[in-house]
């Protein structure tokens, strides 16, 4: 969910009242801010007087009295480590094992199976195009390409039109190059993920394509040629075995 500034302004003067530290005062604030707001979870942070909420999925910061809030990456200076984005991925993961195979569109590894990534694309995107004229070799370095949706224009829009045309083509994977390529695929139609991976994604963070996501949560953003995503992946692996 997104505020705007002047929503800010106006909420901040109607939460003055709440004046003791807690997450009944956090939960209070938000739903003067948007009374419809899905809470997740509010708990407190390393921030002495400041409270992480998650509210459909995104991650924002509130005064333990509910008077102020902030957007924004919450990072350790010592460390480095970015606190915000390891919520995040905490709210990845379950929505990731909400996903079944059969709702993809998957490009399995030639050979062994060094790793999985489901990428959020779109059809008209350029680097999801780019991306996938080298999904072979991708492919062959052992790298298994997992397809979810998100539409950029949103839904419905002529790009969340050719992706459920895609999706419900006799074979995926020819309809998915095709379109890529610069094919138009049609208006074929057929029970789909199309919107329910776009609302994901949005709950997830994503904000553009290619979105790279990882088995535990780790978001990737962005194009990478095959040997640099093998290396960033087998780099991300060696990391995560030592913790």
């Amino acid at each position: 969910m997104r505020f705007s500034t002047s929503i800010f302004a106006t909420a901040i003067l109607a939460v003055t009242s709440f004046a003791h530290a807690g997450e009944a005062e956090v939960r209070a604030a938000i739903k003067v801010l948007n009374p419809s707001a899905v809470i997740d979870s509010v708990k407190a942070t390393p921030v002495k007087g400041w409270m992480e909420a998650t509210l459909g999925g995104q991650i924002i910061y509130f005064s333990e009295d509910g008077k102020y809030l902030l957007q924004g990456a919450l990072v350790e200076t010592a460390t480095r480590r970015n606190l915000t984005e390891e919520s995040q991925s905490v709210v990845r993961v379950a929505e990731l094992a909400k996903i079944q195979k059969k709702d993809m569109i998957i490009f399995p590894a030639n050979g062994t199976t060094k790793h999985v990534v489901k990428i959020f694309t779109d059809i008209d995107c350029g680097y999801c195009r780019k991306l996938h004229t080298e999904i072979k070799q991708y492919n062959d370095l052992g790298i298994e390409v997992q397809y979810l949706w998100f539409p950029r224009a949103g839904i419905p829009s002529e790009s969340s039109r050719k992706a459920i045309a895609v999706f419900c083509a006799k074979d995926q994977r020819k309809a998915m190059t095709d379109a890529k390529n610069g094919a138009d695929p049609g208006n074929a139609t057929c029970v789909n993920p199309i919107e329910a991976d776009y609302n994901m994604g949005q709950r997830m963070g994503i904000n553009g394509t290619p979105a790279l996501l990882l088995e535990d949560g780790t978001l990737m953003p962005g194009y990478m040629p095959a040997p640099q995503l093998l290396a960033e992946l087998d780099k991300h692996a060696a990391t995560t075995k030592k913790k």
